[in-house]
């Protein structure tokens, strides 16, 4: 077994600590890598408090990870030592149903197997995720990370990045489009990123006028104030498409007024409660409401070739792995612009 650092959880009322662990060997088809950052995603703080279902505990959380390869499988043929390599939200899948031979192994039928909360195919094996030193994944779900880029702001882009990516992909957002960004924060920033890079013209809806500034900057080309009725009133029937990343409860209703006749309302955020959805909301304009969760490995592969060809990453800001707990703290207030990060090296 190999001896890892990492900070845990030990209950959902306790705060995160160091906490020593052992990961297992490598075997012939797994990766080993060093963790040199790890994004601090808002889902982290949802499953340390056992917000969506019951944890695994102790929980070391952490699904954006980018580090440097130390150990190969004897059958490893995609990575070698000394690689730049990346690990998401699933460290493993059955391989072989429907969904996972169309590389759609997020939706495997069977369950993909989560990188941290989560059991191994075994049904036994806790998961520990990237706040930690080291990790051992199955080749077929490594990723490899492009040294042209700013690893630190790569990191987010294997959850917050690929969250937003696939959707747009699967909808082929772009040129002639009109997309609305709903809410700038982790996720909503990259999508505007995403949206713009594709060609749409993107439009941030958001209760912050203060935001608006940063909107800007992203490149969006248009900001409303969902809280002022007069900016609403005006973007009614207007766009084809709207990317909903907010996590907190809102009016699906409303938000489904301001789309076009066929539009679509995107949900890649999980608010705590059920909406309720009028049907006349979707009915005057045949609109639909749909989700959509991260991408298979080969579309989360082709996104970080797309964002080092374009020059795309997150808007980070660095933390200290001690400093985690008010990280949450800020981040439950929406002050992070736009995803903590954390320096691995600083876990000693």
């Amino acid at each position: 077994m190999i001896a890892t650092k990492g900070y845990a959880a030990q209950s959902p009322a306790t705060d995160l600590a160091p906490w020593d662990f052992e990961r297992r060997e490598v075997g012939p088809h797994d990766v080993q890598f060093d963790i040199l950052f790890c994004g601090v995603c808002h889902s982290d703080l949802h499953q340390v408090n056992n917000d969506w279902f019951p944890g695994i505990f102790p929980m070391v959380p952490g699904h954006e990870i980018v580090g440097r390869v130390v150990k190969v499988g004897a059958h490893v043929t995609k990575f070698k030592v000394g690689d730049l390599a990346g690990t998401g939200c699933m460290v493993d899948s059955c391989q072989v149903c429907e969904n996972c031979k169309q590389d759609l192994e997020q939706y495997c039928l069977e369950g993909n197997t989560q990188t941290y909360n989560d059991r191994e195919r075994d049904g036994k094996t806790p998961t520990y995720g990237g706040y930690s030193n080291t990790i051992v994944v199955r080749e077929e779900f490594v990723l490899h990370v492009s040294d042209k880029l700013d690893l630190a702001a790569v990191a987010p882009l294997l959850c917050a990045g690929i969250t937003t990516y696939s959707p747009l992909r699967h909808w082929k957002v772009g040129a002639g489009h009109k997309l609305a960004v709903l809410g700038l924060g982790g996720l909503g920033h990259m999508a505007v990123k995403f949206g713009v890079a594709f060609g749409a013209e993107v439009t941030v809806l958001s209760t912050s006028p203060a935001k608006e500034e940063d909107a800007k900057k992203l490149g969006a080309h248009h900001f409303v104030v969902t809280t002022d009725p007069e900016q609403v009133k005006a973007a009614r029937g207007t766009f084809d498409f709207i990317l909903d990343t907010v996590s907190a409860e809102h009016d699906f209703n409303m938000y489904l007024s301001l789309l076009r006749t066929n539009g679509v309302h995107i949900c890649v955020g999980v608010p705590p409660k059920p909406a309720e959805i009028a049907a006349f909301s979707l009915l005057g304009g045949r609109k639909s409401l749909a989700g959509s969760g991260i991408g298979g490995i080969a579309e989360t592969q082709e996104m970080l070739d797309f964002c080092a060809e374009k020059g795309i990453v997150s808007e980070i800001e660095m933390i200290d792995i001690k400093d985690i707990q008010s990280a949450y703290d800020r981040m439950v207030k929406g002050d992070v612009r736009y995803r903590f990060v954390i320096d691995i090296a600083t876990l000693k």
